[in-house]
């Protein structure tokens, strides 16, 4: 279940970093991000979406290793995923509560997943 999670929790990071590259470069999907303020993002959010694929890949990195799935290790990988889980649970309340109902129904239930996912990660052994 842990490795399942991982991947599942690692197939969506890879996804929304896709769609966050897009963003960073120009796509009007503005509405689905940041607040929702913006059809095509400003300098500023385009560079916050291209430093979130860094994030988003190192979170993929700590879930994986904490699963076993990449040579990544230590004791680190157990406090480090609930940490992950916490963030999530913050993008979760705060795409709940965003003023742009696009992002509001699709990446709340995007968030919560992949809260959902890190913490049965954190909770595997």
């Amino acid at each position: 279940m842990v490795a399942t999670a991982a991947v599942i929790f690692s197939a969506i990071v890879i996804g929304l970093a896709l769609f966050q590259a897009n963003l960073a470069a120009g796509a009007p999907w503005g509405r689905l991000a940041w607040g929702g303020q913006f059809q095509r993002l400003p300098l500023g959010l385009r560079i916050g979406s291209a430093v979130s694929i860094l994030i988003y890949v190192g979170f993929a990195a700590v879930l994986l290793g904490r699963a076993g799935l990449v040579a990544l290790s230590g004791e680190w990988l157990g406090p480090a995923t609930w940490v992950i889980a916490g963030v999530l649970v913050l993008g979760t309340v705060m795409n709940a509560i965003s003023r742009s109902m696009s992002e509001r129904l699709v990446m709340t239930p995007v968030a919560a997943v992949l809260c959902g996912a890190a913490v049965i990660v954190a909770l595997g052994q």
